[in-house]
């Protein structure tokens, strides 16, 4: 049965006759079929190195005639040094802004006259350039990218807009944002050493002293073609994509990338705390656990079960904060969990909420520990566990109706060291996970002393005002003090 045959027939025609717990193992085995069809069948991933040592995959998908290009590079965020934050983003920007072939501006045009879209995006890990368009335009995306893969000019005046435009996208996004900025200092807060202590967007002193020679140097090490992925999805033959990439990108010149310090978290011995007091509506809570990665894990299972423990947690109206504190207990407006095991470093498991009206943010937070606490020490049901699966598989199913995010699964993998094959057993890997390792990774790494909570607790403009004044007047103390001395 086909991924396209399942969506026309409707569920409860699937599971007449059957009892719950029969109708989720049957809903998972159909979907888990269903992903490996998409897999092994006709939309197998391929892939070929240039010899420059830029990668290239290709996932045919012929269900429309258009294709999906993203150009990937491996650096984000995280590779960042301090007085540096921000410059992969705004790298990102100047990207847009012209080469000798194709001036600022004609790169959107180009593709906007070719009938197809275009961005680009930043993450901790990563950052990638995509183009949607009809399939017999590949080439003018290949074009596009090859020329400012090696050919970006980064003119002065050009910086100096773009710049600006970035710092008020941070004010926007973020500074005058209360969840956001308590977000970000949260992440400040549980990560030390590595990489994921820094802002994607970057610290705004970072921004305001930023430089074009900045960008240069960061341009220059990284947007090499053998720092680069390739990968297409949509109705293309793969030898067909080979011979067009070799094309335009084949006689870019490699060269050494230098290789990243590993920059790995200090162990983490005690829990800790930051309270933002912001201009805001509502009080926010965000907690966050120190656990491994598919790159990091001891185990090869844990990070898989580690993501069904999420869905448990937050899994749709059934799942357990849902049903505990924001329905039954009404204890919460909003309580979510989250995880990303595809990071490349150790990353957190998430929780954060939101409190009811006249509920203390310390009263929210016992409550989260104990849905905590209640997993570690009562077995999951059966039920429970496959119900989880069940969404979360008939979620990588939904995924591959879009060509886009195939591809942005593809890139994420490989830009993250995980690789694509792995991916690609996602659904294998979380179908054998059992009841008790779901347990065991809650007990090994939801423990107190990797623990991280950020509150944002709201105050007046007026005692913000107030607050600001008396930190102005401590440092002004402060470094008088130290002036005598």
């Amino acid at each position: 049965m086909t991924g396209k045959n399942l969506n026309k027939i409707p569920l409860k025609t699937l599971i007449t006759g059957f009892s719950s717990l029969l109708m989720l193992l049957f809903v998972n085995t159909v979907l888990a079929e269903t992903v490996q069809s998409d897999i092994q069948g006709d939309k197998s991933v391929y892939e070929k190195m240039l010899p420059n040592g830029m990668k290239v995959i290709v996932k045919p998908d012929h269900r429309a005639p258009v294709v999906v290009s993203q150009v990937w590079y491996r650096v984000g965020s995280s590779y960042e040094s301090g007085g540096t934050t921000g410059v992969s983003h705004v790298l990102e920007h100047m990207m847009f802004k012209g080469t000798e072939k194709f001036p600022a501006g004609e790169f959107n045009k180009i593709i906007a006259r070719n009938g197809g879209d275009d961005n680009a995006f930043t993450s901790k890990d990563y950052t990638a350039y995509y183009q949607k368009l009809e399939k017999s335009r590949l080439k003018v995306s290949f074009e596009l990218e090859s020329d400012r893969m090696r050919g970006l000019l980064l003119p002065e005046e050009e910086f100096k807009k773009e710049i600006m435009v970035v710092m008020e996208e941070r004010r926007m996004r973020t500074d005058d944002k209360p969840q956001a900025l308590t977000y970000e200092q949260f992440n400040a807060t549980a990560f030390d050493s590595s990489g994921y202590h820094n802002s994607i967007i970057g610290w705004m002193d970072d921004l305001k002293n930023m430089t074009v020679d900045d960008l240069r140097q960061w341009y220059e090490r990284y947007y090499a073609p053998n720092n680069a992925i390739l990968v297409v999805v949509g109705d293309v033959e793969p030898q067909a994509v080979f011979k067009l990439a070799e094309q335009y990108f084949g006689d870019l010149k490699p060269f050494k990338v230098k290789s990243v310090k590993p920059r790995i978290e200090v162990k983490q011995k005690g829990p800790k705390q930051v309270e933002m007091l912001l201009e805001a509506k509502l009080p926010y809570l965000i907690m966050g656990y120190k656990v491994p990665v598919i790159n990091t894990a001891e185990q090869q299972w844990e990070p898989y079960a580690l993501d069904l423990l999420a869905g448990l947690m937050d899994g749709g109206d059934s799942a357990r904060f849902s049903k505990h504190l924001v329905r039954g207990s009404k204890i919460a407006t909003s309580a979510e969990a989250g995880y990303s095991l595809e990071s490349r470093m150790q990353t957190l498991f998430l929780l954060d909420a939101t409190p009811a009206k006249d509920v203390a943010v310390d009263e929210l937070k016992a409550a989260l520990l104990k849905e905590v606490e209640d997993i570690k020490q009562k077995p999951v049901s059966e039920e429970e566990l496959q119900r989880v699966k069940a969404q979360v598989i008939s979620s990588a199913v939904y995924e591959q109706d879009s060509m886009f995010y195939q591809a942005m699964k593809i890139g994420i993998a490989e830009t993250t060291g995980i690789g694509w094959e792995e991916q690609s057993r996602y659904v294998e890997r979380i179908q054998a996970i059992t009841l008790e390792q779901i347990q065991q990774v809650a007990r090994k790494y939801l423990i107190p002393k990797t623990l991280t909570i950020a509150r944002l607790t709201p105050i007046d403009k007026q005692a913000q005002n107030h607050q600001s004044q008396k930190n102005a007047a401590n440092a002004k103390a402060e470094t008088a003090s130290m002036e005598v001395k």
